[in-house]
């Protein structure tokens, strides 16, 4: 089993993964026979993201199904999860837009038990691996598009994880993002705030009197997402986190 090790973690240390060592235990625990181990290695170290590999990645304290094709959970986009369970009322419905895996919604019920938990994303490879995550309802389809007319103007938390790469700036990604997750859940547009332009415009349709929505951006994007968020007549805040290199733009229905 050394040589075994020694040796994995040489061809991904080879490969360029920086923590090969870490990568080296959680393949090893997960393959079955020696034969699977080396189809493991050889695909990691062709570049495919070690969560696809694995079938889940760790998200606040949860591990969550992941598969091919669909947005890996940023480890930084947990202090978004806390932001909002931060602002959340008591018994909240919750909303997880642009799900992907679902993460933040089940990360967000895992702390705070809600009265109601919605997520929706227009993959259908994402809705398949949120369905298994997201202790609630999920739907298939474009931003509000998706949801019944029943939860119109009663989400407390909207939890939206909306792409901010600038579109110029997406070829600059890692290959393991750029070739191995759905362009849809990376690029944002010109600026990278389109999504949250549309995100922003359509919350106050659907949140509660008092209700909060979230998103993640980075720093230099906050005073521009701020903007987009008073004019689309919320109450807004910048929350930072350096532990995590992390910013997130609240919103709040004023009631």
């Amino acid at each position: 089993m050394p040589d075994t090790f020694s040796a994995v973690v040489s061809k991904l240390r080879s490969a360029g993964c920086v923590f090969a060592e870490d990568e080296a235990d959680l393949l090893l625990a997960a393959a079955t026979t020696s034969a699977e181990l080396d189809s493991l290695v050889e695909r990691r170290v062709a570049g495919l993201p070690l969560e696809h590999l694995l079938g889940w990645a760790e998200f606040h304290g949860l591990r969550i199904t992941v598969r091919p094709g669909v947005f890996v959970p940023r480890r930084r986009t947990e202090f978004l999860v806390d932001v909002a369970v931060s602002l959340a009322p008591p018994d909240p419905v919750v909303l997880d837009l642009c799900c992907g895996s679902g993460a933040l919604g089940a990360a967000f019920a895992a702390a705070m038990p809600p009265r109601e938990l919605h997520a929706a994303d227009v993959e259908p490879a994402a809705v398949e691996c949120a369905r298994v995550n997201v202790p609630g309802q999920v739907y298939l389809g474009d931003l509000y598009d998706a949801l019944p007319g029943s939860l119109r103007g009663r989400v407390d938390v909207l939890l939206a994880n909306v792409p901010y790469v600038p579109s110029d700036a997406v070829s600059t990604m890692p290959p393991e993002a750029r070739l191995h997750e759905p362009l849809s859940a990376l690029d944002g547009g010109a600026d990278g705030l389109d999504l949250a332009r549309r995100v922003a415009a359509g919350a106050p349709d659907w949140l509660a009197p008092g209700g909060v929505l979230l998103v993640e951006s980075s720093e230099r994007q906050a005073p521009i997402a701020t903007e987009i968020f008073a004019a689309a007549g919320l109450r807004t805040r910048v929350h930072t986190s350096e532990e995590l290199g992390a910013t997130v733009v609240s919103g709040s229905a004023i009631p």
